[in-house]
């Protein structure tokens, strides 16, 4: 059996680092919330190479005694707390006593400080947490540590570190949070030489939120703020229309303290309840105010999770709070952008249509004028705009050929004939002579119908499918006939989406891609931009140009020819959401093709062409296409009984 042995206390040590500094943003986090419980005013961070070179934190807190340096870095030394009775109202952000201890442990630290009303400073030395003598030293009052070489007693940490780009956000997400947290204390973050955050300090939280969290974030807040029992809410959500394709902009604070809860999520997404669309998520910024008798902040290492002691009061706190903010803001719904997809019935109302037939329009000149009733009617004949499935529509190079539409009553139409090319050599026909009928398709050259005559006679002799388009319901979904009657309904969009999904997994070459002639800078904060940046070959595969812009936002250049430019900041969010819960690297190049499928897919409510309704339906009744991406039904299938029963005639 083996000897029981009392490590050495190095060891000890290291082991302990391992729980507390996982990172160099955990080492920056220990030391700034040591800054904000020395009641500064006024926090520096400056890091290099992700942290992993240079960490130095400066503030103009109270500073430390020269006599007590020495033991301000052994463990479990720490000045909040003096017995077991502390532990249960703790309102300081520290109180271990093992940050300084644990940080000195793995990395060459150096630390200066003066009190308050102190002629002169000190100044301490230390490298794998083995102190030199404190030395005298000029310094502004205040503490300012730095750490060099981090984990460089330990090199088998170093192999689990991520890149210097993501090393940087983690830092960068966390300033901001902290600048969040304490509004009334100016933040400023150096990275390599730049500033990347400055934050006023002037007590109000829509400044911070502005500083750390960009303009367009901080123009779309509502503000909040309510009660329930001894729980204060306070803050600014995000409004219905704003919500965003992941959680990264929800940041939640406890009594000044940055927390990760589950409880706190389902609260606020609970007041969005039937007010944000499916897929999407709220951002905020909420303080969460209690006594400290009513919060255990000591059950996590990290300190980043708490236990609540009413549950359920701080859960209706929020909610209630969340959602009479929304209630208050109110008005009426934004209507949508006028543009190509836009819908005659988004803009006139049943009354008017049935008496009048025509939608009221003001001309550019200040005119009424009237726009003509669409090409189908309320007693629901058939939809000339629609294609039937008994008109052949051959494919033959750039050129569609189609057959004379059916009689009226065997189908519910054809749509409008292609209009001819005009040869400018042939004459006009002369008066009084008998019209030349109109060809259904443009010119084609008589070399070249000759050497298609056997392709074009191939597809002209075509069996008719078995099956007829007819018609199209709330601009989201196809109905068909078959001949054994039944009834077929087809959600275009999950069929789309299931068309480019294939094509996009099938595909040996990267997607066509556009330049955009204007960039787009998509604010996605610092932890999902730095998330999208360390994985740039991928996008690149994907058919995306992207590069650093700055303060968690990325530039796109470039895009995939058939993704719109104004789905790009909501694609890359879901992107980053992707990327985050993909388990391998097979796993998340699919969830991004999932992604990337889906925004380019034609949306329910959209006005959609004849032509590409009749290609969805050819590969849904081939059985090509049967489920989504994602696992959802694509067709519905009614048969003759099952109508009839609903209509209790059978």
């Amino acid at each position: 059996m083996a000897q029981i042995r009392q490590l050495p206390a190095h060891v000890a040590d290291l082991i302990a680092a391992g729980e507390v500094v996982e990172r160099p943003a955990s080492v920056v986090k220990e030391l700034v919330e040591n800054a904000v419980d020395a009641g500064c005013s006024a926090v520096a961070v400056e890091i290099r190479r992700g942290g992993m070179g240079l960490i130095r934190v400066t503030d103009n807190g109270c500073g430390i005694a020269p006599d007590q340096l020495p033991t301000a870095f052994l463990r479990h030394a720490t000045s909040k707390l003096r017995g077991p009775e502390d532990l249960g109202r703790i309102g300081t952000l520290g109180f271990r006593g093992e940050a300084l201890a644990a940080i000195a442990a793995v990395s060459r630290v150096e630390i200066l400080t003066r009190q308050r009303g102190c002629g002169s400073g000190a100044s301490l030395r230390l490298e794998g947490g083995v102190p030199e003598a404190v030395e005298e030293a000029g310094a502004p009052e205040g503490t300012a540590i730095v750490v060099r070489d981090l984990f460089f007693n330990t090199p088998a940490r170093l192999k689990f570190m991520r890149k210097d780009s993501a090393e940087t956000a983690a830092v960068a997400g966390l300033m901001q949070h902290l600048a969040l947290s304490h509004p009334e204390i100016s933040f400023k973050f150096v990275k390599d030489g730049a500033e990347a955050l400055h934050t006023p300090g002037d007590g109000k939280l829509l400044s911070a939120v502005y500083a750390a969290l960009g303009r367009d974030f901080a123009r779309g807040l509502v503000p909040v703020e309510g009660r329930g029992g001894e729980t204060g809410v306070s803050g600014f959500v995000t409004a219905p229309l704003q919500g965003r394709g992941s959680r990264a902009m929800q940041v939640f604070f406890v009594n000044g303290r940055f927390i990760k809860s589950q409880l706190l999520t389902a609260a606020l997404e609970e007041g969005y309840r039937n007010q944000i669309m499916k897929g999407k998520f709220p951002g905020c910024v909420l303080a969460v105010t209690l006594p400290a008798t009513g919060v255990d902040v000591n059950v996590h290492p990290a300190k980043t999770q708490v236990k609540f002691a009413r549950e359920r009061e701080v859960f209706d706190a929020v909610y209630h709070t969340v959602l009479d903010a929304l209630a208050k803001k109110g008005g009426p719904v934004a209507a949508p952008p006028a543009g190509p997809q836009s819908d005659f019935f988004q803009t006139v109302d049943a009354k008017t249509y049935r008496e009048q037939g025509v939608k009221p329009a003001p001309s550019p000149a200040g005119k009424t004028v009237s726009r003509p009733r669409p090409a189908w009617d309320t007693e629901w004949s058939p939809p000339a705009r629609v294609a039937d499935s008994r008109t052949e529509v051959a494919y033959q190079a750039s050129e569609v050929k189609r057959r004379p539409a059916p009689p009226a009553g065997g189908s519910f139409g054809a749509p409008p004939s292609v209009p001819p090319k005009v040869s400018a050599s042939k004459a006009p026909p002369a008066p009084g002579a008998a019209p030349t009928p109109r060809p259904a398709v443009p010119a084609i050259p008589a070399e070249r119908r000759r050497e298609e005559a056997a392709g074009q006679q191939t597809l002209e002799t075509k069996r008719p499918a078995p099956w007829r388009i007819a018609g199209e319901v709330l601009h989201t979904y196809i109905v068909c006939e078959s001949e054994d009657g039944c009834v077929w309904l087809i959600d275009k969009h999950a069929a789309h989406e299931r068309v480019n999904f294939d094509r996009l997994k099938a595909a040996q070459t990267p997607p066509m891609r556009q330049t955009l002639l204007q960039p787009v800078a998509a604010e996605l904060g610092s932890e999902d931009g730095a998330l999208l940046l360390e994985n740039l070959p991928l996008l690149e595969r994907l058919g995306f140009g992207c590069e650093d812009f700055g303060g968690g936002a990325v530039l796109v250049r470039e895009v995939p020819a058939d993704l719109a430019a104004e789905d790009i900041p909501a694609t890359l969010e879901s992107f980053a959401e992707d990327l985050r819960t993909g388990r391998s690297p097979a796993e998340r190049q699919e969830r991004l093709l999932h992604t990337m499928a889906c925004k380019a897919a034609i949306k329910g409510g959209w006005t959609t062409d004849p032509l590409e309704l009749r290609a969805l339906v050819d590969r849904v009744q081939s059985g090509e296409v049967r489920y989504c991406p994602h696992g959802r039904p694509v067709v519905v299938k009614l048969t003759r009984y099952e109508l009839e029963k609903m209509f209790k005639r059978a």
